[in-house]
């Protein structure tokens, strides 16, 4: 650590000459771009400054120390140098901070994607469960959430369920969301009190602006025709579902709940740039996969990331071996502690690496 700030105050001393140099200063924009530089690393400078004079007063009294002296003057030496001691340790919490600054999550909107698992119809009311796990933990903590797709299945469950979650805070705290959630529990169906265990997948998607993602028309292929299942008075008779196919990637989105096709079109577009942006991350992923298994899981879709155990009422994270005995409250919204959790251990990871 102290090697690369010691790189850093050799840098100040460049930046410094270079700034009294008649060239430079002649060159505003030069001139400007290294008093930049020299602005920005001058903290840096400052903490290496006042570390070298708080280890050149430690050991100074440890010398002093090893010598005869009143015991007065002993016990004042002593109690000076735990004092410096201690500044020497908050500064090198300083220097590590400024050396390896935490990265400031820009807050984006996402969108995410509950698909039954295995299970048949348990699996349905499962991903039901979750949808509205998250639509609680979203108006816990006054988070917008727009419904954009659905598939329902014959028991009120979700076979699909796609929406979008916007407000400060929600993709830092639903990123580690991704990934297979398990139950076990007794479904309504069964008449003998046997524990089944069914899944769903979660899929989250950061939505990129249109100018992140730009979508070439010709790459699309769109289909309209009629929506079917729930949705109103007009649902069966009007072409307003969509089906848009992206041919490049192969990525088919389709859109049917509201009644405009417009709408649905908006929607569907929606969700095929998130899914494409997803596409390219996952790609780069790849290439690194060991560096984010190293934090709190890969991020595979087939992950087993969390277990939801009724007859317990236990609910574990096991990228993070975290659990808890409040299943009623988590499957009520009541999220905190657990991606807390997640994100201390991502904290973790990130400090041990650097």
């Amino acid at each position: 650590m102290l090697d690369k700030l010691k790189k850093i105050v050799d840098r100040y001393h460049e930046l410094e000459s270079q700034l009294g140099d008649p060239d430079i200063i002649s060159d505003q924009s030069k001139y400007q771009k290294i008093a930049k530089e020299f602005s920005d690393i001058t903290p840096a400078k400052s903490a290496y400054q006042s570390y070298e004079d708080i280890v050149g007063q430690i050991k100074e009294l440890e010398s002093l120390l090893k010598e005869k002296h009143e015991p007065d003057f002993e016990a004042f030496a002593k109690e000076e140098l735990g004092q410096l001691r201690k500044k020497k340790e908050e500064l090198e919490a300083v220097i590590h901070e400024i050396l390896y600054p935490k990265k400031e999550e820009k807050d984006c909107d996402l969108i995410m994607e509950i698909r039954a698992g295995t299970g048949g119809q348990e699996a349905s009311l499962f991903a039901a469960d979750l949808y509205r796990m998250y639509c609680k933990y979203a108006e816990a903590k006054k988070w917008k959430v727009e419904p954009i797709s659905s598939h329902e299945s014959e028991t009120g469950g979700y076979k699909e369920v796609i929406f979008s979650i916007s407000g400060k805070g929600a993709s830092k705290r639903l990123k580690w969301e991704s990934g297979a959630h398990r139950v076990q529990r007794v479904p309504t169906t069964e008449t003998q009190g046997r524990i089944h265990t069914s899944a769903a997948t979660v899929a989250v998607l950061f939505e990129p602006e249109e100018v992140e993602i730009e979508v070439d028309p010709k790459d699309l292929k769109i289909d309209v025709f009629r929506s079917s299942g729930p949705g109103g008075q007009s649902v069966n008779t009007t072409d307003s579902a969509i089906r848009i196919t992206h041919l490049p990637s192969g990525l088919v989105v389709i859109c049917q709940d509201e009644r405009s096709q417009l709408k649905n079109k908006h929607k569907a577009m929606r969700v095929l740039r998130a899914r494409l942006l997803d596409k390219i991350k996952q790609e780069n992923l790849a290439k690194e996969v060991q560096d984010r298994k190293s934090k709190v899981g890969s991020g595979d879709r087939s992950e087993k990331i969390r277990t939801y155990n009724y007859p317990e009422r236990r609910v574990t994270d096991h990228r993070i071996g975290f659990t808890v005995y409040k299943l009623p409250s988590i499957m009520n919204g009541d999220l905190d502690e657990i991606t807390s959790a997640l994100l201390e251990a991502e904290e973790k990871a990130e400090v041990e690496s650097s």
